[in-house]
């Protein structure tokens, strides 16, 4: 589809800046939900179980999503999702046990779901090919920002009021995702055509070349990068740094990974979407492959700067591949089956690392990571061309 003039200025309030605060509103609650869990009774792994249940809420309502945006249009699912988000988390802040703020939880996760595929399949249908990879590198950017917007508020929440009331702060960045999308005109988010009826399942089964090559490239990308967010804290654990050493490296290297987002898109729309991919990935193999080296201070900053460039070279990729892949008559549909995908190997990252670590130790499950990563980089490499993504 092409747009003339189109401008990637345009997206800024229908989608970028509801897409950071919303982002920023899930990013100030999870890392209290274990806290808030304890204080209603729950024992460690029962906390760790409340809080996982946003990712579970997600990839639980990723097939139901499609049915839900086919029925509302992009606009106001996106709209709905972040008041029934702050609702949800408005719920969980007046849980007075454990089955209510996880169901409030949960809930809060299948509307990430649903805002995030809405957001994914306007962009695929409404943004021009020359301009896909930059506006959805752009994207991911968005996300980067409220995962660093939204903690730095549950910070200065808890300080000031207290951890109860970071629920607050995050219901209203939510509603204020939705409140930008009803304050931008509406044919800034127009609705794609409807021209599927089919089922999602049924997508998944004629496009499951597709999933199984590139989005399985996809889904590895999103493994590692999970393996990173929970792999460098407990590296850090292992060889004994101090918390306040390894969280200020982790922030830096996490900064350098915001700040150097947008050129991945530059890299995907002029030389293609391998130029990136297959990079990021054997990055991503060699970074991991050195953390098993990394014994101290230095080296352990080196690998983090290196995973933080690896990664900022693949900003974007997944959502770029998603929009590539999906076909014109099921967007919706395509792109819930190949959310789901990527969501369930991303909550099945954690669950792997742990296994790996208990039988093989932890440098072991992380060169076992790196092997995956390896895979990941032979599919993103062969298969694009077959499905014409250059």
């Amino acid at each position: 589809m092409s747009i003339p003039q189109f401008r990637k200025r345009d997206l800024v309030f229908p989608v970028f800046v509801p897409s950071m605060l919303f982002s920023s509103g899930e990013g100030a609650i999870i890392p209290i939900l274990p806290t808030a869990a304890e204080h209603l009774g729950a024992n460690l792994p029962t906390a760790g179980l409340v809080a996982g249940l946003t990712m579970i809420g997600t990839v639980a309502f990723d097939i139901p999503a499609a049915k839900l945006v086919h029925k509302l249009g992009e606009r106001r699912a996106m709209m709905w999702s972040s008041w029934v988000a702050a609702t949800a988390i408005i719920g969980a802040m007046l849980a007075t046990n454990l089955l209510l703020m996880g169901l409030a939880v949960f809930v809060a996760g299948a509307m990430i779901s649903t805002f995030a595929l809405a957001r994914h399949a306007f962009m695929s249908e409404h943004v021009p090919l020359t301009h896909r990879a930059r506006s959805l590198s752009l994207l991911g950017g968005m996300f980067r920002a409220g995962a660093f917007i939204g903690p730095i508020v549950a910070s200065a929440v808890i300080y000031i009021a207290g951890y109860n009331f970071v629920y607050l702060a995050g219901a209203i960045l939510c509603l204020a995702s939705g409140l930008v999308l009803l304050m931008a005109p509406a044919d800034a988010v127009p609705d794609s055509a409807s021209r599927h009826q089919g089922s999602t399942l049924a997508i998944a089964r004629r496009e499951w070349r597709k999933l199984a090559t590139v989005g399985m490239s996809a889904t590895i990308i999103g493994m590692l990068r999970t393996v990173r967010q929970l792999g460098l804290p407990l590296w850090a654990l292992y060889i004994g740094l101090h918390p306040g050493t390894s969280a200020f490296i982790i922030g830096v290297a996490g900064f350098l990974d915001f700040v150097l987002f947008y050129a991945s898109g530059q890299i995907m729309d002029r030389w293609g979407r391998r130029a990136a991919l297959v990079p990021t990935s054997i990055g991503m193999t060699l970074a991991h492959f050195a953390l098993v080296f990394a014994h101290d201070e230095t080296g352990f900053l080196v690998v983090a700067v290196l995973m933080s460039l690896a990664n900022a070279l693949g900003s974007g990729i997944v959502l770029t591949l998603g929009a590539d892949l999906a076909p014109h008559d099921a967007r919706h549909e395509f792109l819930a089956a190949y959310r789901l995908l990527i969501d369930s190997g991303i909550a099945l990252t954690p669950v792997l690392l742990s296994a790996l670590t208990v039988g093989i130790t932890l440098p072991g499950a992380v060169l076992c990571f790196a092997g995956v990563s390896v895979v990941g980089a032979w599919l993103g490499w062969k298969y694009p061309p077959k499905f014409g993504i250059r």
